[in-house]
Parts: C-alpha cells; structure tokens; sequence
C-alpha cells in the first residue's frame, strides 16, 4: 500500500464517520422539534390572567403513600419553568394520578399534563380560586409511569 491508498482510506474514514454524527444530530433535531415538543410552561395569549404572572402555577400533592415522589415532580416543573408554589399530601390514596384544572383553564391544565407524562383523560375541573393557583397535580400509584420518574 503506497502513501496515496493510506491517505485516501483516513480520508473516506473520517467522511464516514463526521457523516454518521450528522444523520444522528439531525435525528435528534427532529425528534425534539417534531416528536417530543417541549411545554411551554407559559400561559396562552388568549387567556385571561387572573394574576400577574404569565407562568403556570401549579401544587402537587402526593396520594400514593410513598415519601418525596411530591419533591421529585418540583424539581422537575420548575427546571421546565413551571412556578411550583405547594408541595403536599392528599386526602387519600388513588391508583392513578390526575390533573385538576383550578381556574376553568383547561389548556393549562393540559400542558401540565404533557410536561408530566398523564394522559388527557385525566384532567379534570374542580375549581377552586381560592388556592391562588391554576392546577393542582396529584400523584397517584401509577407514579413510575410518569416522565419525572423514567
């Protein structure tokens, strides 16, 4: 093998190999801006603000019994902007986790949802104005489903 055939393998290696780290970087562009679309944990537009703040503000409390899951999901919304204002217990147990909208906006409430992995099926309205906030999360058994878990 001569000078010429040595140079001309390095060279085809390294196209191969930069080739592959653009097909996976352009996967993962796709992935994130087509498949799994980051929440925006801001409030829409068209809603009206019953507060200043343009952030979602949400509680979560904990109905399955087992200790921190609560402090977990805080850490989580609020490293995607959500502003976590309370962190609880639940009256009682429930098997699956759900989503209470608080102040009639339920597209809010779905984007809480999303950011935490529960189905839309399981918002629901239960207002109550006087917790000063827009959703309330509550931790079910089905806890290790949900996306601050995985």
């Amino acid at each position: 093998m001569d000078f010429k055939d040595k140079k001309s393998i390095i060279n085809y290696s390294f196209i191969s190999v930069l080739s592959l780290v653009v097909f996976f970087m352009g996967s993962s562009l796709v992935y994130r801006v087509a498949i799994a679309k980051p929440v925006d944990p801001n409030l829409d537009r068209n809603i009206q603000k019953s507060t200043v703040t343009e952030v979602i503000q949400v509680n979560i409390l904990n109905a399955c019994g087992e200790r921190g899951l609560a402090s977990k999901v805080k850490s989580y919304l609020r490293a995607r902007g959500f502003d976590v204002v309370e962190v609880g217990n639940f009256s009682k147990t429930l098997d699956k986790s759900v989503i209470y909208d608080r102040v009639g906006d339920l597209q809010s409430a779905k984007k809480v949802a999303y950011a935490v992995g529960i189905n839309d099926s399981l918002v629901a309205s239960q207002l109550d104005s006087s917790l000063f906030l827009r959703t309330s999360i509550v931790i079910g058994k089905d806890f290790k489903e949900l996306k601050p878990f995985n």
